[in-house]
């Protein structure tokens, strides 16, 4: 498995063009809390009498991914993260139609998205990988606190 240093080094490649950083830096965590809200609206089911949300799995499952790489990486996705849940939790509470809010976000910053990489001429890295998917949040992040030092949990 490759570090969260090679992974931020093959995905900057990509994204060395100014503008395209700056939509990424606005597009990248909106796409992820868009994401976020479709699993939100995914029904719990039980299991053996123990209700299971799959939106608690999934993100279990995501930031076990970061925790891999490094503990820096799970931890300022874990906070993101829960953030993304206080917000979607406001929105339930205030009767917010979240599927519409997701499916607009999602459509629209993909759109600026692919803008971007048009801008930067080169596809974005996801079409490598898909787990590009899930180094862009941390990549983007990492311009806030870097995440790529000697703590990795290998």
């Amino acid at each position: 498995m490759k570090s969260l240093e090679e992974w931020f080094e093959e995905y900057s490649d990509s994204h060395q063009n100014p503008t395209n950083q700056k939509i990424h830096k606005v597009a990248v965590p909106g796409i992820f809390f868009s994401v976020a809200g479709l699993l939100w609206l995914i029904p719990s089911f039980s299991i053996f009498g123990y209700s299971i949300a799959p939106y608690f799995l999934i993100l279990a499952m995501v930031l076990g991914f970061y925790f891999s790489l490094s503990f820096r990486a799970f931890v300022v996705m874990a906070v993101f993260s829960g953030f993304c849940t206080m917000v979607l939790l406001e929105l339930q509470g205030i009767g917010a139609n979240i599927l519409i809010i997701s499916v607009v976000m999602f459509l629209v910053l993909w759109v600026l998205q692919f803008i971007g990489h048009h801008i930067e001429g080169k596809k974005p890295s996801f079409f490598k990988d898909v787990q590009f998917l899930l180094i862009g949040p941390a990549w983007v992040f990492h311009f806030i606190l870097p995440l790529t030092t000697d703590d990795s949990t290998k």
